[in-house]
């Protein structure tokens, strides 16, 4: 079974700012959503609507692939 990443943009070309990165850092260390919206001092919904984002801009579905995607691009 072949573990490539998925088709993404190059990682020059990822929008993905420092607290984009940090959210990122906070999911993949199994804290909450919560718990990372207070880390970052953003509000539950703006996180849930960033990490969205970044999955999209990841070319992935799911949060947990945007954690595992950034962990392979050594992102995190």
């Amino acid at each position: 079974m072949s573990h490539a990443l998925p088709p993404h943009r190059s990682e020059d070309a990822l929008r993905l700012d420092e607290t984009d990165l940090q959210i990122l850092r906070l999911i993949s260390e199994g804290v909450t959503v919560d718990g990372a919206a207070r880390r970052v001092s953003l509000s539950e919904r703006t996180v849930r609507r960033r990490l969205s984002s970044i999955a999209t801009e990841m070319g992935v579905g799911t949060t947990i692939e945007a954690v595992v995607t950034a962990v392979r691009r050594g992102l995190i």
